[in-house]
Protein backbone atom coordinates (compact mmCIF):
# COMPACT_ATOMS: atom_id res chain seq x y z
CA UNK A 1 0.00 0.00 0.00
CA UNK A 2 1.07 3.57 -0.94
CA UNK A 3 0.98 5.89 2.02
CA UNK A 4 2.53 8.79 0.44
CA UNK A 5 -1.20 10.34 -0.57
CA UNK A 6 -2.12 9.97 2.63
CA UNK A 7 0.55 12.08 3.62
CA UNK A 8 -0.09 14.38 1.23
CA UNK A 9 -4.00 14.90 2.23
CA UNK A 10 -2.82 15.15 6.27
CA UNK A 11 -0.54 18.14 4.98
CA UNK A 12 -2.63 19.59 2.41
CA UNK A 13 -5.50 19.73 5.54
CA UNK A 14 -2.46 21.68 8.31
CA UNK A 15 -2.25 23.83 5.42
CA UNK A 16 -5.79 24.50 5.00
CA UNK A 17 -6.15 25.00 8.72
CA UNK A 18 -3.48 27.39 8.89
CA UNK A 19 -4.54 29.43 6.11
CA UNK A 20 -8.17 29.72 7.43
CA UNK A 21 -9.63 26.70 5.41
CA UNK A 22 -10.83 25.20 8.94
CA UNK A 23 -11.07 25.85 12.27
CA UNK A 24 -8.52 25.13 15.02
CA UNK A 25 -8.71 21.98 16.86
CA UNK A 26 -7.32 22.69 19.90
CA UNK A 27 -10.35 24.29 22.37
CA UNK A 28 -11.33 27.85 22.44
CA UNK A 29 -10.58 29.70 25.70
CA UNK A 30 -12.71 32.91 24.54
CA UNK A 31 -15.16 34.43 22.27
CA UNK A 32 -14.40 37.90 21.08
CA UNK A 33 -16.66 41.33 19.79
CA UNK A 34 -15.22 44.53 18.88
CA UNK A 35 -17.39 47.23 18.32
CA UNK A 36 -16.28 50.69 17.10
CA UNK A 37 -18.29 54.08 18.00
CA UNK A 38 -17.62 55.15 14.39
CA UNK A 39 -18.27 52.31 11.38
CA UNK A 40 -16.86 55.42 9.03
CA UNK A 41 -13.21 57.12 9.79
CA UNK A 42 -11.23 59.42 8.18
CA UNK A 43 -7.70 59.31 8.36
CA UNK A 44 -6.17 61.55 11.83
CA UNK A 45 -9.12 60.91 13.21
CA UNK A 46 -10.27 59.40 16.95
CA UNK A 47 -11.95 55.97 17.14
CA UNK A 48 -13.02 54.76 20.75
CA UNK A 49 -13.07 50.43 19.94
CA UNK A 50 -15.14 48.18 22.73
CA UNK A 51 -13.36 45.17 23.25
CA UNK A 52 -15.16 42.27 24.80
CA UNK A 53 -14.30 38.63 25.83
CA UNK A 54 -16.31 36.14 27.05
CA UNK A 55 -14.20 33.45 28.52
CA UNK A 56 -14.75 29.91 27.73
CA UNK A 57 -16.25 27.41 30.71
CA UNK A 58 -13.36 25.57 30.48
CA UNK A 59 -10.53 28.01 29.66
CA UNK A 60 -7.33 28.47 31.46
CA UNK A 61 -4.13 30.72 30.57
CA UNK A 62 -0.90 29.82 31.99
CA UNK A 63 0.66 33.22 31.33
CA UNK A 64 -0.39 36.99 30.49
CA UNK A 65 -1.37 36.89 26.85
CA UNK A 66 -1.53 40.08 24.56
CA UNK A 67 -4.43 41.26 22.11
CA UNK A 68 -2.97 41.74 18.68
CA UNK A 69 -4.98 43.54 16.12
CA UNK A 70 -4.57 43.96 12.58
CA UNK A 71 -6.22 46.53 10.17
CA UNK A 72 -6.16 44.50 7.08
CA UNK A 73 -7.23 46.27 3.37
CA UNK A 74 -9.48 44.41 0.87
CA UNK A 75 -6.29 42.32 -0.96
CA UNK A 76 -5.58 41.06 2.81
CA UNK A 77 -2.47 43.09 3.23
CA UNK A 78 -1.95 44.07 6.79
CA UNK A 79 -1.94 48.25 7.34
CA UNK A 80 -1.25 48.87 10.71
CA UNK A 81 -1.69 47.18 14.43
CA UNK A 82 -3.44 48.64 17.14
CA UNK A 83 -1.45 45.55 19.66
CA UNK A 84 -1.89 45.93 23.31
CA UNK A 85 -2.07 44.21 26.96
CA UNK A 86 -5.83 43.61 28.07
CA UNK A 87 -7.37 45.75 31.05
CA UNK A 88 -7.66 42.89 33.45
CA UNK A 89 -4.46 40.60 32.84
CA UNK A 90 -5.58 36.95 31.61
CA UNK A 91 -3.68 35.21 34.15
CA UNK A 92 -6.80 36.67 36.17
CA UNK A 93 -9.50 36.11 33.83
CA UNK A 94 -12.09 33.29 35.42
CA UNK A 95 -14.17 30.89 33.29
CA UNK A 96 -17.67 31.89 32.12
CA UNK A 97 -16.19 35.90 33.30
CA UNK A 98 -16.92 38.33 30.49
CA UNK A 99 -14.09 41.00 30.07
CA UNK A 100 -14.81 44.40 28.71
CA UNK A 101 -13.17 47.19 28.03
CA UNK A 102 -12.58 50.57 26.06
CA UNK A 103 -9.65 52.08 24.11
CA UNK A 104 -8.97 54.95 22.26
CA UNK A 105 -6.53 55.01 19.25
CA UNK A 106 -6.11 57.65 15.94
CA UNK A 107 -6.44 56.35 13.05
CA UNK A 108 -2.50 56.58 10.94
CA UNK A 109 -2.95 59.01 8.33
CA UNK A 110 -2.54 55.63 5.83
CA UNK A 111 -2.57 55.88 1.95
CA UNK A 112 -5.57 54.02 1.70
CA UNK A 113 -9.64 54.45 1.20
CA UNK A 114 -12.15 51.93 1.65
CA UNK A 115 -13.30 49.27 3.86
CA UNK A 116 -10.83 47.67 6.19
CA UNK A 117 -11.38 44.39 8.38
CA UNK A 118 -10.08 44.26 12.09
CA UNK A 119 -8.98 41.42 13.10
CA UNK A 120 -7.91 40.03 16.77
CA UNK A 121 -6.63 37.50 18.52
CA UNK A 122 -4.29 36.22 22.05
CA UNK A 123 -0.76 35.74 21.47
CA UNK A 124 1.97 34.75 24.07
CA UNK A 125 4.83 37.67 25.02
CA UNK A 126 7.11 34.84 25.24
CA UNK A 127 7.45 32.86 22.42
CA UNK A 128 4.49 34.09 19.89
CA UNK A 129 2.22 31.72 20.01
CA UNK A 130 -1.24 32.11 19.85
CA UNK A 131 -4.47 30.55 21.09
CA UNK A 132 -7.45 29.92 19.66
CA UNK A 133 -11.26 31.49 19.96
CA UNK A 134 -14.71 31.14 18.72
CA UNK A 135 -14.97 33.42 15.69
CA UNK A 136 -14.42 33.92 12.15
CA UNK A 137 -11.15 32.62 11.75
CA UNK A 138 -9.05 34.32 9.14
CA UNK A 139 -6.21 31.72 9.67
CA UNK A 140 -3.14 32.02 11.83
CA UNK A 141 -5.10 32.17 14.84
CA UNK A 142 -6.60 35.51 13.95
CA UNK A 143 -10.28 36.28 13.80
CA UNK A 144 -12.56 38.54 12.06
CA UNK A 145 -14.58 40.86 14.72
CA UNK A 146 -15.49 44.28 12.71
CA UNK A 147 -15.42 46.21 9.48
CA UNK A 148 -14.79 50.37 8.86
CA UNK A 149 -14.74 51.83 6.11
CA UNK A 150 -11.65 54.35 6.06
CA UNK A 151 -11.84 57.85 4.72
CA UNK A 152 -9.36 60.72 2.88
CA UNK A 153 -8.07 62.98 5.70
CA UNK A 154 -9.82 65.54 4.07
CA UNK A 155 -13.21 64.93 5.52
CA UNK A 156 -12.29 66.21 8.70
CA UNK A 157 -12.93 69.37 9.76
CA UNK A 158 -10.22 71.89 8.64
CA UNK A 159 -7.38 72.62 10.67
CA UNK A 160 -3.94 74.49 10.78
CA UNK A 161 -0.91 74.81 13.27
CA UNK A 162 -0.40 77.77 13.47
CA UNK A 163 1.81 79.95 15.51
CA UNK A 164 3.72 77.96 18.55
CA UNK A 165 4.65 74.69 17.16
CA UNK A 166 7.55 73.23 15.62
CA UNK A 167 8.03 70.98 12.45
CA UNK A 168 6.43 67.66 12.87
CA UNK A 169 8.64 64.14 13.71
CA UNK A 170 8.35 60.72 13.13
CA UNK A 171 9.66 57.99 15.15
CA UNK A 172 12.52 56.16 13.59
CA UNK A 173 11.21 52.55 14.32
CA UNK A 174 7.41 53.61 13.27
CA UNK A 175 6.62 55.76 10.79
CA UNK A 176 3.15 55.78 12.15
CA UNK A 177 3.85 57.76 15.58
CA UNK A 178 3.84 61.11 14.63
CA UNK A 179 4.17 64.50 16.94
CA UNK A 180 5.30 67.97 17.24
CA UNK A 181 6.32 69.95 19.63
CA UNK A 182 4.65 73.46 21.07
CA UNK A 183 6.38 76.41 22.55
CA UNK A 184 4.79 77.78 25.39
CA UNK A 185 1.71 78.96 23.33
CA UNK A 186 0.39 76.75 20.46
CA UNK A 187 -2.50 78.41 18.54
CA UNK A 188 -4.40 75.41 16.64
CA UNK A 189 -7.32 76.68 14.24
CA UNK A 190 -10.13 75.42 12.70
CA UNK A 191 -13.04 75.34 10.61
CA UNK A 192 -15.73 76.22 13.02
CA UNK A 193 -18.55 73.17 12.95
CA UNK A 194 -21.19 75.71 14.82
CA UNK A 195 -22.87 72.64 16.86
CA UNK A 196 -21.23 70.84 19.83
CA UNK A 197 -17.78 68.70 19.49
CA UNK A 198 -14.74 67.29 21.54
CA UNK A 199 -11.60 68.70 21.31
CA UNK A 200 -8.65 65.37 21.93
CA UNK A 201 -5.34 66.47 22.98
CA UNK A 202 -2.58 63.53 23.32
CA UNK A 203 0.39 64.53 24.81
CA UNK A 204 3.60 64.03 26.56
CA UNK A 205 6.43 65.97 28.10
CA UNK A 206 9.48 64.01 27.72
CA UNK A 207 12.60 65.34 29.42
CA UNK A 208 10.91 67.25 32.06
CA UNK A 209 12.93 65.89 34.30
CA UNK A 210 14.39 69.08 34.00
CA UNK A 211 11.82 71.29 34.73
CA UNK A 212 9.40 68.99 36.55
CA UNK A 213 5.35 68.90 36.67
CA UNK A 214 3.59 70.94 34.15
CA UNK A 215 0.60 73.17 33.90
CA UNK A 216 -0.81 73.24 30.69
CA UNK A 217 -4.35 75.25 29.79
CA UNK A 218 -6.09 74.73 26.63
CA UNK A 219 -8.26 78.09 26.19
CA UNK A 220 -10.70 79.01 23.57
CA UNK A 221 -11.55 82.59 23.10
CA UNK A 222 -9.90 83.75 26.14
CA UNK A 223 -11.67 80.90 28.20
CA UNK A 224 -10.16 78.12 30.13
CA UNK A 225 -11.77 75.06 29.08
CA UNK A 226 -9.61 72.83 30.86
CA UNK A 227 -6.66 72.67 32.70
CA UNK A 228 -4.47 69.84 33.91
CA UNK A 229 -0.84 68.87 35.60
CA UNK A 230 1.45 66.87 33.07
CA UNK A 231 3.81 64.82 34.67
CA UNK A 232 7.29 64.12 33.78
CA UNK A 233 7.40 61.53 30.99
CA UNK A 234 3.42 60.99 31.61
CA UNK A 235 1.06 60.90 28.57
CA UNK A 236 -2.26 61.83 28.61
CA UNK A 237 -5.53 62.10 26.73
CA UNK A 238 -7.33 64.75 27.54
CA UNK A 239 -11.37 65.00 26.07
CA UNK A 240 -12.33 67.98 26.16
CA UNK A 241 -16.16 69.32 25.29
CA UNK A 242 -16.33 71.90 23.21
CA UNK A 243 -20.20 73.92 23.13
CA UNK A 244 -22.11 75.62 19.93
CA UNK A 245 -22.23 79.05 22.45
CA UNK A 246 -17.95 78.45 23.20
CA UNK A 247 -17.11 78.15 19.85
CA UNK A 248 -19.60 81.21 18.96
CA UNK A 249 -20.19 81.93 15.49
CA UNK A 250 -17.47 83.51 13.84
CA UNK A 251 -16.24 80.85 10.78
CA UNK A 252 -12.78 79.79 12.00
CA UNK A 253 -11.97 79.01 16.23
CA UNK A 254 -8.73 79.60 17.66
CA UNK A 255 -7.46 77.38 20.80
CA UNK A 256 -4.64 77.94 22.19
CA UNK A 257 -2.10 75.26 24.25
CA UNK A 258 -0.52 76.89 26.58
CA UNK A 259 1.74 75.24 29.57
CA UNK A 260 3.58 77.20 32.46
CA UNK A 261 6.86 76.28 31.97
CA UNK A 262 9.29 75.70 28.97
CA UNK A 263 12.67 74.81 28.22
CA UNK A 264 15.46 75.19 25.74
CA UNK A 265 17.73 71.81 25.58
CA UNK A 266 20.66 73.73 24.51
CA UNK A 267 21.03 75.66 27.51
CA UNK A 268 20.62 72.75 30.10
CA UNK A 269 23.95 71.14 30.38
CA UNK A 270 22.49 68.08 31.98
CA UNK A 271 20.48 67.52 28.87
CA UNK A 272 23.92 67.16 27.02
CA UNK A 273 22.12 68.42 23.86
CA UNK A 274 22.78 71.13 20.50
CA UNK A 275 18.86 71.64 20.17
CA UNK A 276 18.07 75.31 20.84
CA UNK A 277 14.56 74.97 20.06
CA UNK A 278 11.67 76.24 22.90
CA UNK A 279 10.10 73.15 24.08
CA UNK A 280 6.93 73.34 25.64
CA UNK A 281 5.29 69.46 25.42
CA UNK A 282 5.06 67.31 22.44
CA UNK A 283 1.66 66.57 21.44
CA UNK A 284 0.70 63.12 19.49
CA UNK A 285 -2.96 64.06 18.61
CA UNK A 286 -4.47 67.60 18.67
CA UNK A 287 -8.20 67.31 16.65
CA UNK A 288 -11.49 68.80 16.83
CA UNK A 289 -14.05 66.12 16.44
CA UNK A 290 -17.42 67.30 15.63
CA UNK A 291 -19.17 64.29 13.95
Amino acid sequence: MNSRPIVLLAAAALYAAACGGGEPETPAVATPTVTVNHTQAPAGSPLEITYKFVVAENATFKEDYRVFVHVIDVDEERMWDADHDPAIPTSQWKPGQTIEYKRTIFVPVFPYVGEATVQIGLHSKSDGARLTLNGDHAGQFAYRVAKLQLLPQTDNLLTVFKDGWHQAEVAVDNATIEWQWTKKDAVLAFRNPKKAATFFLDADSPGGVFHGTQQVQVVLNDQVIDEFPLAVDERSLRRVALTPAQLGDAEMAELHIRVDKSWIPAQVPEARSSDKRELGIRVFHAFVDAR
